[in-house]
């Protein structure tokens, strides 16, 4: 045996992409982007798991936190489009994690509230979250956890300034509203 064949694991391992060349004025921008993608990943493989898809656990999330909320005000929450919201929403409400009622102060409006069947799931959820949690900072030491979270915090707070700045710029739209952050 070769002292490279001993080296090769036994179990093979993701390949992450090589940076592109047009990435080269951006290497952390892109290197959130593809932490981003690949949370997203173990993240969707934990909630299939639930019955869930990924995205459905904030909407679950804000209903466990906020009781009935007007789907618009939801919608407003999550940051997501109508349709998308609206489609989650059902396959939530087919499932029996949500329920939907007309709103008694403006019957055009809809309440969405967690129905007390999902309480389950409120703790499969956060056991979801606790091992996506393990999963991704596994490798890091308590200081290193810390820092992650301090530094993520910060890149968070300038990119929410820098997109509130823009939506005011794009208040004038009919298209655009303001964004919460």
């Amino acid at each position: 045996m070769t002292a490279e064949a001993a080296q090769e694991p036994s179990t093979p391992t993701p390949q992450c992409a090589a940076v592109p060349g047009a990435v080269l004025d951006g290497p952390v921008s892109h290197a959130i982007s593809r932490v981003a993608r690949l949370h997203r990943i173990a993240a969707g493989r934990l909630l299939r798991d639930l019955g869930l898809h990924p995205g459905q656990e904030f909407l679950m999330m804000h209903l466990w936190d906020s009781g009935a909320v007007r789907q618009s005000e939801l919608i407003k929450a999550v940051g997501l489009d109508p349709s998308t919201v609206t489609k989650m929403l059902q396959r939530l409400e087919q499932s029996g994690h949500v329920r939907r009622r007309p709103d008694p102060a403006d019957r055009r409006a809809s309440l969405v509230e967690a129905t007390e069947a999902s309480c389950g799931l409120l703790m499969a959820v956060r056991g979801a979250w606790g091992e996506l949690e393990r999963q991704t900072l596994e490798g890091l030491d308590a200081t290193e956890r810390a820092e992650l979270a301090r530094l993520l915090a910060k890149v968070e707070g300038s990119l929410c300034t820098s997109a509130a700045r823009a939506a005011e710029a794009d208040c004038d739209s009919p298209h655009q509203g303001p964004l919460h952050c």
